[in-house]
């Protein structure tokens, strides 16, 4: 299957066809660079840089608990996470479209030295799975992870 699209070459309208599989790999692609980016930003030690990828009026809701509406609720989760864990190391372990939200499975690695911190490691695995706004930014962010592995591992002796 085709599909047609309009592009606007210096000021003429040309039209070109793209197959599906080319739209597909493209938005992968796209999605790909995201995810890159955003994993840089929550490694990067600035919680400012992660809520940046947020719309104004974006949320993020972590395990079902009540939603970080704003950015500036989206970043003081972010340093709440940094804080407790000065170490922390995220990677992008895969993305996936799922019923028109992208999935960003993660896997997080760290050291709770923060202050009052248990000074144990914790290594565990989640995913957000997004919604963009028309300028490309998190809208809508559900987040999910094991709560008890992690609280486990946080409590370990």
């Amino acid at each position: 299957m085709n599909f047609l699209k309009a592009l606007s070459l210096t000021g003429f309208w040309a039209l070109s066809f793209d197959t599906w599989s080319d739209t597909l790999m493209k938005q992968e692609e796209d999605i790909a660079k995201f995810a890159a980016a955003y994993t840089a930003a929550w490694n990067s030690d600035k919680p400012e840089e992660v809520a940046a990828f947020y719309a104004s009026d974006g949320a993020l809701t972590i395990n079902g608990g009540e939603p970080a509406a704003g950015r500036a609720a989206v970043e003081q989760v972010v340093a709440d996470f940094m804080t407790a864990f000065p170490d922390l190391v995220l990677s992008n372990d895969n993305n996936a479209i799922v019923d028109g939200r992208v999935n960003y499975h993660w896997t997080f690695v760290g050291t709770n030295t923060g202050p009052e911190g248990t000074g144990n490691a914790v290594n565990f695995s989640g995913f957000e799975s997004w919604i963009f706004n028309a300028e490309g930014l998190i809208q809508d962010s559900i987040g999910s992870f094991d709560a008890e592995d992690y609280e486990r591992q946080l409590a370990e002796e």
